[in-house]
């Protein structure tokens, strides 16, 4: 290890080999950090609840980093027997049930997670990380420190380090905290929710610098905290997308990657395909819907109410590196954008994983929001109001004329400032800054 380098304590909960969102955007800064002097030391949970397993993403961990897997105890046992899950059973984030329809037992212990699990279900592992970390940090000095969350409690654990040690501390918010877009199924007493905020404010009041992925979640962060927040949006990694496969024009396949919860579920969307299905001689044989993840009960009760779901494939969650060469062979990305009151500063991961695959993207949500913006300036395909079949429809048969010919495809311009080596460019920025603002002392 190069002495040399900086050193920056990044506490998260998501790391591989656990799958899920939460994972990409510390993996890829870690990656890439040592080409600007900083030495990432991850603090991650040894046995955590992950949605999935992938070790192929462990090939992107930096050889010789130092990663401290500590044990944590989450109440997940208890859930599953309330609500009839198998333990084996993974517990799906942004409230998605793929096999049945949420029944009272599921609200109950939602009712109980939002109430008695503050800020959630991994606050038991606050107090033994803030006293395992305290003792280490003697003994192996940082720079910085990094929390990022959700899971909030990470940032509870940089919160109460930063009390203690005065540490410089770095704030990264993946998603809001108040205003994420399943708040109000937390169904929060009103204590719970005063107790939410109250946690909310001391982090973002107390951390030297918070950054985001959105400017419209900076916004919503910044009207709690009074004080400037960061964007650094996710992005995707050029090597990931090395030798993919090209698409054939031999399907006019519709490809959606990652979660698609109820938020997620445009009926417009289906409406169009089948009016188009219903009016196109051809496109009943052409067209295919592909969903590589977990995907909602009520997406396929639509489909099936449109008469789409023979269209339909249901893929499980794949490694990486095969999720991407599935999605390369696309005619076209669907990016539906959960429809709640946040939903123009959504700006998903999946939408820069999009741009690497270089397919047009058929993005569904405000069209003045941070996603419709991005999709714009790189001109990777459109954005599509919520409610606006006439549209879809307009789109898609202009996109399937395109097909035909064998000439559909995406400009893609300029999205190679969402690379992930750029974005860790911008993080070290703020990491200097905040190790030269200790040292001036």
């Amino acid at each position: 290890m190069n002495n040399l380098r900086s050193r920056v304590l990044i506490i998260t909960y998501y790391w591989p080999p656990g799958t899920g969102a939460g994972v990409f955007r510390w993996l890829k800064f870690s990656k890439y950090l040592r080409d600007y002097g900083w030495e990432p030391v991850v603090y991650t949970p040894e046995n955590p609840e992950a949605q999935g397993t992938d070790h192929t993403l462990e090939e992107d961990v930096p050889e010789g980093m130092t990663i401290i897997r500590r044990p944590i105890r989450e109440p997940y046992g208890i859930y599953k027997a309330l609500t009839g899950r198998r333990r084996e059973e993974k517990i799906q984030s942004g409230f998605l049930s793929e096999g049945r329809k949420p029944n009272p037992a599921d609200k109950a212990a939602a009712w109980i997670r939002g109430n008695f699990f503050i800020p959630d279900a991994r606050k038991f592992w606050i107090r033994p990380s803030v006293n395992f970390l305290r003792e280490w940090l003697k003994d192996n000095p940082v720079d910085v420190m990094v929390s990022t969350g959700p899971p909030h409690s990470m940032h509870m654990i940089a919160l109460e380090l930063k009390k203690q040690t005065g540490l410089p501390w770095l704030a990264d918010f993946r998603d809001p905290w108040t205003q994420i877009d399943f708040y109000d199924k937390l169904m929060l007493t009103g204590l719970a929710d005063k107790k939410h905020r109250k946690l909310e404010k001391q982090v973002l009041e107390t951390a030297d610098s918070v950054v985001t992925v959105s400017r419209g979640c900076a916004r919503g962060l910044e009207e709690i905290a009074q004080k400037p927040v960061e964007v650094i949006s996710n992005g995707f990694d050029p090597e990931d997308f090395r030798d993919l496969p090209t698409f054939q024009h031999k399907k006019f396949s519709l490809t959606h990657m990652g979660s698609m919860n109820a938020d997620r579920n445009h009926e417009s969307l289906w409406q169009a395909l089948s009016h188009l299905r219903d009016n196109l001689a051809s496109f009943p044989h052409d067209l295919t819907l592909r969903f590589i993840g977990k995907t909602d009960y009520s997406v396929k009760e639509y489909l099936k109410k449109y008469n789409l779901l023979s269209h339909s494939e249901f893929i499980a969650p794949l490694p990486h590196r095969k999720a991407l060469k599935m999605a390369a062979d696309s005619a076209v990305l669907l990016l539906p954008l959960n429809n709640t009151p946040n939903a123009a500063g959504i700006t998903t991961g999946k939408l820069f994983e999009y741009l690497g695959l270089r397919r047009p993207i058929l993005c569904i949500g405000p069209e003045d929001g941070d996603a419709a913006r991005i999709i714009r300036e790189t001109q990777s395909g459109h954005t599509v109001g919520f409610d606006d079949r006439e549209r879809l429809k307009e789109i898609l048969l202009s996109w399937y004329e395109w097909f035909l010919k064998g000439k559909l495809h995406a400009n893609n311009t300029d999205s190679e400032k969402y690379s992930r080596a750029r974005q860790t460019e911008q993080l070290v920025s703020l990491l200097d800054q905040a190790r030269e603002n200790v040292s001036s002392l």
